[in-house]
Parts: structure tokens; C-alpha cells; sequence
């Protein structure tokens, strides 16, 4: 394993074989697909910190979402990537849309955990609000809550390890950074689907209040040839709550676009 630091970008790049590129979430970080990452070993895996998040220092002047994928772009173009398979989870859904709808030679395929439309109204009023709560009081009020109202209730009664691990991730989080990833989200604009035509795999959970089934369900009847997969009794952050079905439909979707 090596992290290569591009600027202020840090990027863990392992393994051989083809490119699979993992884009974390709000709150996330290059380890939160570390509970799937055991399945990957024959390809060669690179999953960023995005700026302001983990180990990379939030870039100044960075604009929006689409400042975000353009940093990813320019880090695979230095690192030699020119084509590779894209993961996201939430908000890295968002980047990965943008990349298959600019990018096309670049997206081999799409497979997005807790994949995200455009929040809704009221959550973009209330992304502001934890954006200006991030740099008033810092992250611990903000990690409880969203362990709490992110995880479905079966993962907080019978697995407290999975509480724990995402609550460590939003807790190391940078809270300057954190603040200008919500402001990000609350202003999105939904990416060009029509110009996606790479395979596409939607996994939802039945229990996520972030991106709920019908999100997955609206977005897949924008992507043409999407499939949605949905798993029972897991919240937002399914690569950790239950790993094991998350890998299998990963390694299905690579597989597949390599056949």
C-alpha cells in the first residue's frame, strides 16, 4: 500500500490489475470502504481523502461539487489513471455522477452505495445549519446525531462496533472542512444522466433515511440500463453494515464490466 500526496490531496493506492477508484461521503473518508476492501485484491484500488476531509487539507478556492470531481480528475491524471471503475458512497455519489456524465472514457462503470438525486429542500436548509453548527461547536453534536438518524436500528441495537466506526470517522473529521463539504451539498445541481451510459449499479438501503429506496428508485429511471439493488434492514453507510453483500455486489458490477 502507498499514499501518494498530490498538493494537499492524500490518495492510498494499492494492488495491480485494473483501476477501481472509491469515492467517500460527507463525513467519510478513504477508510470508510476499508470493511470491503479485503474482496479487491486483484485490482488496483485508489481511494482519496477528498479536500477537507481525512488527511487532505481543504484547497482554497475550490468551488462546489464540481471542484471536488475536477480534484479527483486532476489527482488520476497525475497518478496515470486513464480509465478506472467508480465507487461512491453518498455525497462521493454525486462525484461519480459527475465524472461518468463529463468523463465518459474515464467512468468504466458505476456502483454507488447510498447513491444521492439532489437533497431535498429541507435538507439543504438543514445542511446550512450543520455547516454553521460544524464551526460554531466543532464535531462531536453533529457525529451522535448522524449516527443516530443514519444507521438503521438494527445496526445500532446488534452491532455497536458499526456505531463506533462511524462515529470515529466524523469525529476525526477537519470541522472547517466538514462545514465547506454541507455548504457543497446545499447548493448541488443534479448531474447530466442523460449522458451516462456506463453499467450502473444502485445499492440501497431499505432502512436509510439519507438516500431512501424511492431516491434510488428516481434516480435509476434516469440512467439508462441502471439496476438498484436493495438491502434489508441496513441505513446509509451499508459498506459497513452489512460488508458482506456490499462486496458481492461490488465484485458483480466489476465482473461484469469487464466481460
Amino acid at each position: 500500500m502507498a499514499d501518494v500526496r498530490l498538493g494537499s490531496m492524500v490518495i492510498e493506492d494499492t494492488g495491480p490489475g485494473e483501476a477501481v477508484v472509491m469515492v467517500h461521503g460527507l463525513g467519510g473518508s478513504s477508510n470508510s470502504f476499508q470493511p470491503i476492501m479485503a474482496d479487491l485484491g486483484d485490482y488496483r484500488v485508489l481511494r482519496p481523502d477528498l479536500p477537507g476531509a481525512g488527511r487532505s487539507r481543504l484547497r482554497p478556492g475550490l468551488k462546489g461539487l464540481p471542484g471536488l470531481a475536477q480534484a479527483i480528475q486532476d489527482a488520476l491524471r497525475a497518478t496515470g489513471v486513464e480509465s478506472a471503475h467508480f465507487v461512491g458512497h453518498s455525497m462521493g455519489t454525486i462525484l461519480c455522477q459527475y465524472l461518468a456524465a463529463s468523463s465518459p472514457k474515464l467512468v468504466r462503470s458505476l456502483t454507488l452505495f447510498g447513491a444521492i438525486l439532489e437533497p431535498p429542500v429541507a435538507a439543504r436548509q438543514g445542511l446550512k445549519e450543520r455547516a454553521a453548527a460544524a464551526r460554531k461547536d466543532g464535531m462531536a453534536g453533529i457525529a451522535d446525531a448522524i449516527c443516530k438518524g443514519s444507521l438503521s436500528a438494527a445496526s445500532q441495537a446488534e452491532n455497536p462496533v458499526t456505531t463506533a466506526f462511524v462515529r470515529e470517522s466524523l469525529m476525526r473529521q477537519d470541522a472547517a472542512g466538514y462545514a465547506h463539504h454541507c455548504e457543497a451539498l446545499s447548493t448541488m445541481e443534479p448531474a447530466d444522466h442523460s449522458a451516462i451510459r456506463c453499467p450502473t449499479l444502485l445499492i440501497a438501503g431499505d432502512a436509510d433515511p439519507v438516500a431512501p429506496v424511492a431516491m434510488g428508485t428516481a434516480l435509476k429511471n434516469r440512467i439508462a440500463g441502471a439496476r438498484l439493488e436493495v438491502l434489508p434492514n441496513v441505513g446509509h453507510w451499508m459498506m459497513i453494515e452489512a460488508p458482506a453483500r456490499s462486496s458481492a455486489l461490488l465484485l458483480e458490477t466489476l465482473e461484469a464490466a469487464q466481460a
